[in-house]
């Protein structure tokens, strides 16, 4: 019960008083990406410095999936459950087929290298959303040192039916984290603007999706403190759960703070999973943490 925090009575519907929050696993340097995989019951997560990605399965605790990744990022999965890595040690975005064969989506644009693919989404017509800050280029922690080749840090979207790969959005400064809403008429996009800059933005923005995939209408829908938003999810009555520094945050779909879980380690990215979608995973720093929630998520296979 000490780890929730109620700001607003709404909260308090959204959360299991009896459900304690669980440390999984300790052990990663940089926990990120986490994807639950409904149908084998265990989620993929990426350890970006430790070039890895790990598994947990419920019952039978955590093994090794990868290594190396290629100091794989963010994942989600595609329409037809397949694995989608954000690589930063390439700097591409990858499908693992059913096979465990690896096709390449995307790694350049315009004939340039990508900065290092960060987080990424799958719309249900099968685009490919993902994040392209310089994360994994700004040194040799999280990838290679390199030359940025891009003119800016953009969100993508890949088009399997026809291999275009355009540029949704290129007016935030560092795009991060993604998701839609519920319904796919908005995506939210975190800006980590703040960790190169003391006086950047640290919270997420919202834009319309119009019937072509064009976005429209950017504004801030929150900013997140302490700390900034990292990567978020969001459940079924669209309230965004994200990443911060003392933990995830809970907003209303009006950008108003619910409340908090409170962690004891930065955390950078959560994940809907279980068998009713309505475990909530966050991956920190060091651990891989996880607890029960009175509502269910959405985009978790």
């Amino acid at each position: 019960m000490d780890s929730f925090e109620v700001v607003s009575p709404r909260f308090r519907n959204l959360i299991l008083f009896n459900a304690a929050v669980e440390t999984l696993f300790t052990g990663t340097r940089w926990g990120e990406g986490p994807v639950w995989f409904g149908d084998a019951q265990h989620l993929i997560w990426s350890d970006i410095p430790n070039n890895r990605m790990l598994r947990w399965t419920d019952g039978a605790g955590v093994s090794l999936f990868r290594s190396p990744s290629n100091y794989s990022n963010g994942n989600t999965r595609d329409r037809q459950g397949r694995l989608v890595t954000c690589e930063h040690g390439t700097r591409r975005v990858t499908r693992t087929e059913h096979d465990g064969r690896i096709t390449v989506i995307a790694d350049s644009y315009a004939g340039r290298k990508l900065n290092s693919p960060n987080d990424v989404v799958v719309k249900s017509d099968g685009t490919i959303w993902f994040t392209d800050p310089p994360y994994g280029i700004l040194s040799d922690y999280e990838g290679g040192r390199a030359d940025s080749e891009q003119d800016g840090c953009f969100v993508f979207c890949f088009d399997p039916r026809t291999g275009e790969l355009t540029i949704a959005s290129r007016d935030i400064a560092k795009p991060n984290g993604l998701a839609f809403s519920p319904d796919e008429s908005l995506l939210y996009i975190s800006d980590t603007a703040f960790s190169h800059d003391p006086a950047g933005f640290h919270g997420i923005r919202v834009l319309s999706v119009r019937e072509n995939n064009g976005l429209a209408n950017e504004k801030v829908f929150a900013e997140v403190s302490p700390g900034g938003s990292d990567g978020f999810r969001l459940d079924e009555y669209g309230n965004v759960w994200t990443s911060a520094g003392d933990g995830v945050h809970c907003i209303s779909p009006q950008g108003e703070l619910l409340g908090k879980i409170r962690l004891p380690e930065i955390i950078s990215n959560v994940a809907f999973g279980g068998l009713r979608k309505n475990r909530l995973f966050a991956t920190g720093a060091n651990s891989l943490f996880s607890v029960y929630l009175n509502c269910r998520g959405v985009q978790a296979p």
